[in-house]
């Protein structure tokens, strides 16, 4: 560490909390590595920044990676009775984007696991090959103000959750002309049960 002696003027380290500036990446851990790197691939259009016998690294921006895969044998699958993650979640630019997500995917063989209007966004659950949950969504509202002042609404707090709605039924509804706005508009229907330690969503 001697090479790090200061030559310059003396400066002090803040004390307030420091905000990140942008979430990088996740890492996951699987013994079933290519099915993996196959799945993110097709479902969020990454591609391979490098691959190794021990890691993969994949991004879909410009950022140098999004996703680690660390490849380790013999690893058994999350248990649902566990504490930990329940997913992560990606954001679309629009709903047309989430439903032909949606639609693509789903020629793929790649099923949700459920589909929830949760207020503030329009969300497509799925789960990967190894049982991960993602989150695809997309944001009802045209600025994060308006998506982050629902949370303060009495609709919220009495159903915090949101209503199931079928992909397909908006998915019909976008390609005949629906507006946006409609498309974005939470269905009626009773509140979608909460996420259970048995269940797969």
């Amino acid at each position: 560490m001697d090479s790090l002696s200061g030559t310059g003027p003396r400066r002090a380290l803040d004390i307030k909390p420091a905000t990140p500036v942008l979430f990088a990446h996740f890492v996951l851990r699987s013994s079933n590595v290519q099915p993996m790197i196959d799945w993110y691939s097709a479902v969020l259009n990454m591609r391979v920044v490098q691959r190794t016998d021990y890691i993969c690294f994949l991004t879909y921006d410009d950022e140098h990676h999004r996703l680690g895969i660390v490849n380790l044998a013999g690893l058994k699958a999350p248990d649902a009775r566990t504490s930990g993650l329940a997913h992560v979640a990606y954001t679309f630019g629009d709903i047309g984007a989430l439903l032909s997500t949606y639609r693509r995917v789903k020629a793929l063989g790649i099923e949700p696991s459920r589909c929830i209007h949760h207020g503030p966004t329009v969300s497509i659950y799925y789960r990967d090959p190894d049982g991960n949950g993602v989150e695809l969504q997309v944001d009802r509202y045209a600025t994060k103000e308006a998506t982050a002042a629902y949370f303060q609404t009495e609709a919220f707090r009495k159903n915090p959750i949101g209503v199931a709605f079928d992909p397909e039924a908006l998915v019909k509804a976008y390609e005949a002309g629906a507006p946006e706005s409609d498309l974005l508009d939470m269905p009626d229907g009773p509140p979608a049960a909460p996420q259970s330690a048995s269940a797969k969503g």
